[in-house]
């Protein structure tokens, strides 16, 4: 009888994902490195892991608080029936309670996102008659940790299609696209749709049941409205509302940590984009005004509010669109970091500006690299005298 020596043995899902790591090099440049983009990949989403499982407790957890103040002891949906099949009450104390519902609310929101990105990944793969990779599961997984959890399924699609065609695709694929991918496509659902975000019901999708989220406190009441509302520890472990995978900060410091053990993101853009979010936070807070209740807020906690820490960890460190210079890394950095700031602090209808300042740095970053290059090119000519 025939045995087959696992090692050579490829599953169906590796092969589907682009993960076969045997293929042979036919293209130019032929280069071999032991980070290749399947190791990137996989470091990326295990990462996001704790985002993730941090995401279903808390979102379960803030739905069953809601339930709590309201009063109301059953979801009005199709998730109570499976509630009521597994014998589980509604309690916010309650650990498999909480994760159960904040999955039956993340988890077809990411399928929805898979599903549609993998039809137009597959389709634009088959046409150019390349290789289907899995970098498509990075974006999509980002994509559904900060989405709302109750969007419409067909917002949803039709977000994930305007970022995967218009933000990669058209630009040649995995490694050609200048901007990310997710928040492309959450930078469209934004626009287009903002009910579904500026709504007080938006992160706790409950009928009946609102809950501002800390930043909106604070951009309409300050410190003091925020530190009636909830702690600093609170806001640093996550234990607040807000988009599912943005709200705990220890928990993307733990992914930073993968990160940066994996090699897979640059500590100089998470540095520096922390430096110039910490810096001009501290400036205008000292500064201060009249009227604006954002220039109340210390420093240390802005760093724990919204999308900051996970945009910085997660989507500025992207290494297709962001700069790849070193030095340009810093002033890329900087730039976002400071970014974040100062559309919260000054645009009051907007009190997140994360998305938009990493944007805006992806279509900086090119530039950024080529004044660096140029330069350390006049830095070379000085030195040899020409």
């Amino acid at each position: 009888m025939k045995t087959t020596d696992p090692k050579e043995t490829t599953s169906a899902l590796r092969i589907l994902l682009g993960w076969d790591e045997e293929k042979e090099t036919t293209d130019a440049p032929l280069v071999r490195d032991h980070v290749n983009l399947s190791r990137i990949i996989g470091s990326v989403l295990l990462a996001l892991l704790p985002c993730f499982m941090t995401a279903l407790w808390n979102l379960g957890r803030q739905m069953h608080l809601a339930m709590a103040g309201e009063g109301l002891e059953a979801l009005f949906d199709w998730r109570e029936a499976i509630f009521q099949g597994l014998g589980l009450s509604h309690d916010p104390s309650s650990l498999t309670a909480n994760l159960l519902l904040g999955a039956l609310y993340l988890l077809p929101t990411l399928l929805l996102c898979a599903l549609t990105a993998l039809f137009w990944e597959a389709l634009f793969s088959r046409a150019r008659r390349q290789a289907l990779n899995a970098a498509w599961l990075v974006s999509v997984t980002l994509l559904a940790l900060i989405l709302p959890p109750a969007l419409p399924w067909w917002q949803i699609i039709l977000g994930v299609s305007f970022g995967t065609v218009l933000g990669k695709e058209v630009f040649g694929g995995t490694g050609r696209n200048f901007i990310n991918p997710a928040l492309t496509a959450y930078a469209f659902l934004f626009f287009a749709y903002p009910a579904g975000f500026a709504a007080d019901s938006a992160y706790i999708p409950i009928d009946g049941v609102t809950s501002a989220t800390p930043l909106a406190l604070a951009a309409s009441g300050g410190l003091t409205e925020l530190g009636a509302a909830l702690s600093w520890s609170q806001a640093f472990w996550g234990a607040i509302p807000g988009a599912p995978g943005e709200t705990s900060t220890a928990a993307c410091l733990l992914g930073a940590v993968i990160l940066l053990a994996a090699g897979v993101a640059s500590w100089r853009i998470m540095l520096a984009g922390l430096l110039g979010a910490f810096a001009l936070a501290s400036l205008l807070h000292a500064l201060g005004g009249n009227g604006n209740p954002m220039l109340t807020l210390p420093c240390h906690w802005h760093l724990v509010l919204g999308s900051l820490a996970f945009g910085l960890i997660f989507m500025a460190t992207d290494p297709v669109s962001a700069a790849l210079t070193r030095v340009g890394q810093w002033w890329y950095g900087l730039l976002i970091g400071a970014m974040i700031i100062l559309v919260r602090v000054f645009n009051p209808l907007f009190p997140e500006g994360t998305m938009l300042a990493i944007l805006f740095g992806n279509v900086f970053a090119p530039v950024i690299d080529r004044f660096v290059l140029l330069f350390h090119i006049r830095q070379r000519k000085s030195r040899h005298g020409q």
